[in-house]
């Protein structure tokens, strides 16, 4: 779990909740982890009693500053009587990581106190052939690797310093150096390296010490000098008020009637916000969680753009208003899309392909086949036209048209079954089964309709009929295959089950929401209702947690087989779009509004939330932050405040 990132869209700085960086992404957000999720540990001695921050008999509480991306945690150790207040951010203009710390005596005493900060890097994602040295010019210590420089200093300057070899042989690093409150100097070390600076200071009774930490980072030893020359002329303490100013400026750009939304709701309304803004790169990448735990637990990480979550979470920018960021976004999209107009699974951050598990050759036809999930394509469209009808900008969606507006709807309209009308199987919106989807179909419709709305803008009338037309005919077919007259709901999807053959399956499942969601059928159709009274029965979480699970029996990290699945955030706000879009007055909100405050209740303590929730402890679990979680509670937040309005 990551509990305070900060970043800048070039760097991005994680820590877990012992308050231990854990994660470095630079140049790109979500690209390169040069810590590869190995702590950096940060530990006092004080009359010779040395102790981590990461061990037991320390209390932390780790927030932010109200409405900014700067932290403000405070560490207290009743037996070494010390509090230590530290905040965190990430410059907004330079590639600076900064902490200022600030030391607090407890014990009514003047004593000694030695503070060490250790660095474990691994630069381009591995630790060979790193080199760590003491840099006399600027009496820092520096960390590099070809085209990867980190710089490491404090202000006042570190008084002692270690570089030396760790996770070879016997070597655990130089952090085991700190613990008896002195370092050895060494000024140079390569291979697989890790540093410690000291700073001592005497700390008089009843008083405080504050000192300041930072890391540049860059391409060149040049670059990184530059930066270090720059915060020790400004003076560090600069960057955090400059940070607070931007990000306070940032966070309430937007005049917005919260209606009867309480203030603990429009607080996490606007750190989810901040959230968002942390996982998206300075190229337009929508990233859906940075959070390197879960490689432990797999092969893989979450550090894509996956176009899904993109549009989703693009959607919920332009809701706030914050139309400047989606709109990279979709460039971003422009520039990974195939040339016969659809998107592969999902792409790093600088818009390279990523990492897949989909075939382009199907063993059981032998023949080609689209590694795709359509609804990935569909989305992007569909996002893009509520772009365009919150922000009007004709000029940037003309520049978009022929590019790729065009080409994905051709892609959707041709990409169907001749005799069903349906989508061709594609892989499903969870990935993990190859199938004509209810949720892809549904995705499909909007993405059609949205194509038919911008060939409309542009006077394209014979692709206006074309798309409309597709659209209209897949809605017809939803009805005829893929809902079940018999349960009175819609299946979850037409299974592929190798060869052309198409099994109806009916595992409940809350992307069925989208029938609704993206208005194939009216919310208060009875097939409708009866698909979503099925998700509250069978999905809705009976523990006192609460919440919905993604569908029946869910093995995805699941906890409990007393339980259907883990409750997802997203899942449970889909549910809170259905009760919006069903309610009639403001006491038929209510529903809705309750799962509101269930969302910010399950948060982590600093704001953050995860990707699902324990069902039994009510924990976070998988990854944290998760974009998607974020954007679908702005998102929902909009949709219950429109809703509010029109009533």
């Amino acid at each position: 779990m990551r509990d305070i990132p900060v970043g800048n869209g070039n760097l991005l700085v994680n820590f877990d909740d012992k308050y231990q960086i854990r994660d470095i992404y630079f140049p790109h957000v979500g690209q390169e982890n040069h810590t590869e999720g190995f702590p950096f540990r940060f530990g006092v001695w004080i009359d010779g009693v040395f102790s981590w921050i990461f061990e037991d008999e320390w209390q932390r509480d780790l927030h932010y500053l109200p409405g900014t991306l700067v932290t403000n945690v405070t560490l207290t150790h009743d037996k070494l009587a010390v509090k230590i207040v530290c905040s965190d951010t990430v410059a907004g203009r330079e590639n600076i990581y900064l902490r200022r710390i600030n030391v607090s005596d407890l014990s009514g005493k003047s004593r000694e106190v030695r503070v060490f900060l250790h660095q474990d890097f691994r630069i381009y994602e591995n630790k060979v052939g790193d080199t760590a040295f003491f840099d006399p010019d600027n009496g820092s210590i520096i960390h590099y690797k070809k085209h990867r420089y980190f710089l490491v200093n404090t202000q006042p300057a570190f008084d002692s310093f270690a570089t030396g070899r760790k996770a070879f042989r016997n070597n655990e690093g130089t952090w085991r150096d700190a613990e008896d409150g002195e370092l050895q100097n060494g000024p140079i070390t390569e291979g697989s390296v890790d540093s410690t600076i000291g700073v001592r200071f005497q700390l008089e009774a009843n008083s405080s010490h504050e000192f300041y930490y930072w890391i540049a980072a860059g391409a060149s030893h040049d670059e990184v000098d530059k930066l270090n020359d720059h915060a020790l002329e400004r003076g560090p303490e600069k960057y955090f008020g400059e940070t607070e100013r931007y990000w306070r400026e940032w966070v309430n750009k937007n005049d917005i009637n919260f209606a009867d939304l309480s203030e603990n709701l429009i607080r996490f309304y606007k750190r989810s916000l901040l959230m968002i803004r942390t996982q998206i790169d300075h190229g337009g990448a929508i990233i859906a969680a940075n959070d390197s735990d879960v490689s432990e637990r797999a092969t893989d990480n979450y550090s894509y753009s996956w176009m899904r979550d993109g549009s989703f979470v693009a959607n919920a920018l332009d809701c706030a208003g914050y139309p400047e960021i989606s709109r990279k976004y979709f460039e971003f999209c422009e520039r990974c899309m195939h040339p016969n107009g659809y998107f592969f699974q999902k792409y790093n951050p600088d818009g390279t392909l990523g990492s897949s598990w989909h075939p382009r050759w199907d063993n059981n036809r032998k023949a080609p086949m689209v590694p795709i999930q359509e609804d990935e394509t569909a989305l992007v469209l569909w996002s893009l036209w509520r772009h365009f009808e919150k922000d009007r900008d004709v000029e940037f969606i003309r520049n978009l048209y022929e590019s790729m507006i065009v080409p994905c709807s051709d892609f959707l309209e041709q990409f169907r079954d001749a005799e069903t009308k349906l989508p061709k199987p594609s892989w499903n919106l969870w990935e993990d089964r190859l199938g004509v989807h209810t949720f892809t179909c549904s995705t499909v419709v909007a993405g059609l309709s949205a194509a038919a709305n911008f060939a409309g803008l542009f006077n394209d009338t014979d692709k206006a009929a074309k798309y409309s037309k597709a659209s209209d005919e897949i809605v017809a077919a939803m009805r005829t295959h893929l809902y079940s007259a018999e349960q009175g709901r819609f299946l979850r999807s037409l299974q592929s089950n190798g060869g052309d053959s198409l099994t109806p399956d009916g595992t409940i499942d809350a992307s069925l929401f989208a029938v609704f969601y993206f208005e194939c059928f009216a919310a208060d159709d009875a097939m409708v209702a009866g698909t979503m009274q099925a998700i509250t029965d069978n999905l809705l979480i009976k523990t006192e947690f609460g919440g919905v699970a993604r569908f029946e029996n869910d093995g995805y990290m699941r906890v409990s087989e007393d339980v259907t699945g883990n409750p997802w955030f997203i899942c449970t706000l889909w549910l809170a779009e259905y009760y919006i879009a069903i309610a009639k007055t403001a006491d038929e909100l209510k529903p809705a509004l309750d799962i509101l405050e269930w969302t910010a209740k399950r948060a982590l303590p600093s704001g953050v939330l995860a990707e699902q929730i324990d069902p039994l402890t009510g924990a976070a679990l998988s990854v944290s932050p998760l974009t998607w979680s974020h954007s679908s509670f702005v998102a929902t937040v909009h949709s219950y405040l429109g809703k509010m309005r029109g009533l």
